[in-house]
Parts: C-alpha cells; sequence; structure tokens
C-alpha cells in the first residue's frame, strides 16, 4: 500500500514484442504515491513470513505425527516444498511483469474464470481467514500468562481478537504510513521473540540437553492423512514465500488484488475506491475486517488454517501448473529466470496431494465450505460477468453512493492532488 498524495502523471504505453516479458498495463494517469520505502518493504516481506505460523504451527505439526523425528523431517520437506514454490513464483514474475500476484498468472494461462476464482476466493476466504488466524494468535499469547496452568477461555480469545482486528483495520484506514510503522514495529517484536526461541534452544543443547531426540521416532503417528494435516500446519509458517510477487509491484506500482481485478470487472467497484482524505483503500480494508471478525466467531486457529490451506494450495498448484502450460502455449514470452521443468511438476504433484490428502482420510466440513465458496464464485461469474446482469448494480446503487459518501472514498482516477 502506498500514500501521501494521488498523483496525475504521464505514461507511456508498455508495448509487448515477441519474445519479451507481458508488461504491467495499470493505468497510468494515477498513482499512489509510495510511502512504503525500502526498509518498510523488508518488514513486509519479512514480517509476512514469520508471523503467527511460527508460533501456533509447532504444535500442531507435532500433534498431527506424534514424534519429534518424524516432526522435524515435516519442518525440512516443508521448506524445501516452499523453496521449489518460490523457484516457480520467480520465473512466473519475472516472466509476467503485472501486478495481483496469482491473479495475472492465471489470466494468461487458463483464462479469466481461473483468475476471476482467485479474486473471489482471496476476497472472502484466503485473506479475511489469514487475518482471522493472525489475530486469534495474538490473542491467545497475550492472555496466556493470565491463566497458567490451563487454556484461556475462547470466549476471551474471541473478544481480545475482534478488538485486535478492529483496531488494526482502523490504523490501516486512516493512514498507510501509521499502518506501516505498526507494521515495523511488529515485525521488530516477532523478530526479538524469534531470537529469544533460537538463542534458547542453542544455550540448551550446548548444555547437553538432548533428551527429546532420544528414539526421536518411537510412538510416531503418522497417516497419509496426517502428513497432509502436517504440512498444512507447517507450510502455514512458510507462507510469504509468494509475497515478493505482491510486494515488489507494491513498490513500484502500488495496485494491490483488488484494483487489478477491478480494472477487469472481477470485484465489486466499491471495494476499489480510494480514501479521498487519507488516500488509503478504507472499502477493501474494512470489508476484510468485517469478514474476519464473522470467521473468528465459530473457528479456531486450526480449523481455520486448514479450511485456508486447503483454498491456497488449490490456486498454488493451479498457478503453478500454469507455468508448465505456458512453457508449451507461450513460447514466445522472455523468461529471465527459467528453471528446471521438474521443479514445477513437482509442486503442482505436491499441491494435489495436499488437496486430497486430508479430504480423503480426515474429511472436515471446512473443506466442504470452502469448496462451495469457490463454487459460488463460478455462480457469480457467470450471471454478473459473462452475462452482465447489471440489476444488482442498480438495486445496490443507492447504498453503493451513501457508502461512498459515508466512507468519503471515490475512484482513485477521481481523486486529485
Amino acid at each position: 500500500m502506498g500514500e501521501a498524495s494521488l498523483k496525475k502523471r504521464k505514461g507511456e504505453d508498455n508495448k509487448k514484442e515477441d519474445g519479451q516479458s507481458i508488461q504491467s498495463h495499470e493505468p497510468q494517469t494515477m498513482s499512489l504515491q509510495k510511502e512504503v520505502g525500502l526498509i518498510s518493504g523488508i518488514c513486509m516481506i519479512v514480517g509476512t513470513i514469520i508471523g503467527s505460523g511460527i508460533f501456533v504451527s509447532p504444535k500442531s505439526v507435532l500433534a498431527n505425527v506424534g514424534a519429534v523425528g518424524p516432526c522435524l523431517t515435516m519442518w525440512a520437506a516443508c521448506g524445501i516444498l516452499a523453496t521449489l514454490g518460490a523457484l516457480c513464483f520467480a520465473e512466473l514474475g519475472t516472466m509476467i511483469t503485472k501486478s495481483g500476484g496469482e491473479y495475472p498468472y492465471l489470466m494468461e494461462a487458463f483464462g479469466p474464470i481461473p483468475a476471476f476464482l482467485f479474486s473471489w476466493t482471496s476476497l472472502l476466504v484466503t485473506k479475511p481467514s489469514s487475518f482471522a488466524i493472525i489475530c486469534l494468535s495474538f490473542a491467545e499469547y497475550t492472555l496466556a500468562p493470565f491463566y497458567p496452568g490451563c487454556d484461556p477461555p475462547q470466549v476471551a480469545i474471541k473478544c481480545l481478537a475482534a478488538a485486535a482486528i478492529v483496531i488494526i483495520t482502523t490504523v490501516n484506514s486512516l493512514s498507510v504510513k501509521l499502518g506501516s510503522y505498526l507494521q515495523n514495529f511488529l515485525t521488530a517484536a516477532k523478530m526479538i521473540i524469534v531470537t529469544i526461541i533460537i538463542v534458547s534452544g542453542i544455550v540448551l543443547l550446548a548444555q547437553g540437553k538432548t533428551e527429546n531426540f532420544k528414539d526421536s521416532y518411537k510412538d510416531s503417528s503418522v497417516s497419509f492423512g496426517s502428513i497432509g494435516l502436517a504440512f498444512y500446519n507447517g507450510l502455514w509458517a512458510y507462507d510469504g514465500w509468494n509475497q515478493l510477487n505482491y510486494i515488489t509491484e507494491e513498490l513500484k506500482n502500488p495496485y494491490r488484488l483488488v484494483y487489478v481485478a477491478g480494472r477487469e470487472g472481477h470485484m465489486l467497484k466499491l471495494l476499489s475506491y480510494i480514501s479521498v482524505k487519507r488516500l488509503t483503500p478504507a472499502p477493501a480494508i474494512i470489508f476484510y475486517g468485517i469478514i474476519a471478525i464473522i470467521y473468528i466467531i465459530p473457528g479456531d486457529i486450526e480449523t481455520l488454517i486448514n479450511y485456508c490451506s486447503f483454498a491456497i494450495w488449490i490456486f498454488y498448484g493451479l498457478t503453478v501448473l500454469g507455468l508448465i502450460v505456458m512453457r508449451f502455449t507461450r513460447k514466445d514470452l522472455n523468461r529471465p529466470v527459467k528453471i528446471p521443468t521438474i521443479i514445477p511438476v513437482a509442486v503442482t504433484l505436491a499441491s494435489i496431494l495436499l488437496i486430497l490428502a486430508p479430504v480423503i482420510s480426515a474429511p472436515e466440513l471446512a473443506y466442504l465450505y470452502c469448496v462451495l465458496f469457490i463454487g459460488s464464485g463460478l455462480i457469480v461469474y457467470v450471471l454478473f460477468v459473462y452475462f452482465k446482469f447489471n440489476w444488482p448494480q442498480k438495486i445496490s446503487k443507492p447504498i453503493t453512493m451513501h457508502l461512498q459518501m459515508l466512507l468519503e472514498v471515490a475512484p482513485a482516477e477521481e481523486v486529485t492532488e
């Protein structure tokens, strides 16, 4: 995100020649002036990768495999898979230099329907549920010292998590610079905590306290389904390896996903509006906050991680499959980074296993809800994007106008300096 001012600027169209990368074609008349500098950019990347997952995932990974040995093996495997996935996205990001992460890759490889389903799923599933997980984790660890010897009450956790969502939503809606400062502070705090944990572990190992590593594979309970769930939790801690495809474009040309999808007519127009006074994407931020609060009411951390990871890996796998497809359908594209084909093949196969394993061996309603949400996006696409039924827009126009005046927001092209 970027703030300070919206400036009119002259832009030249990026011409695409045979053998060249697909360049970004975002509108060049208006742009959110960049307030996210180098330090803030680094903190955003580090803060994304070193997030709540590193504090909540270890317990769940160990619980799913039952012993320290398989647990450490799972962590190594998750790290390898995340690295291979990052390599795939490095090729995609240098080949298709458009904003929006997976969205333009799916659009280029498979067309508008998978791209729309990705933006729909991000809007209703992955982004809000990730936000909810982070705030639930914060609430659980904040309350833990006040309840020694037992778990904090779920009501207290959910109330504190909801309060955190409201505060973070308010801060980011008021000022991107203030939100950036908050991000920097929280990233520094997480780095300090992680450093303390690492140093403490090294000291204990140096003192010879290695009892947990003796017979480390004893009493393990590894199964097809438990491996999938362990991967979900482990990969949740590593999640962020694909965020550079969002962040680098954010720093150079600030359009997060709602703007790119909105340009294609794949997103509610109101969500791409900008605050006239504060120049922040307030509607999108507030929308994510509301959906996140809805998620924390019935959900817990582990269920939400499984729910979110299931959806994420559907589109990770589809995106990497698109990389393989474009090796044959878009041979003309320039590829500054080109990885061996075996890598995207391996990531695609791993994605299929991650999607199927928990559903087959440990089915939960969360997976059904996720599939229903994604499927409902297909219905929305057919009715309102393909056939362009406009009666809902006519009905909702007064509401949209009222919200536009209430929130003092407007399309970016209408906002002047």
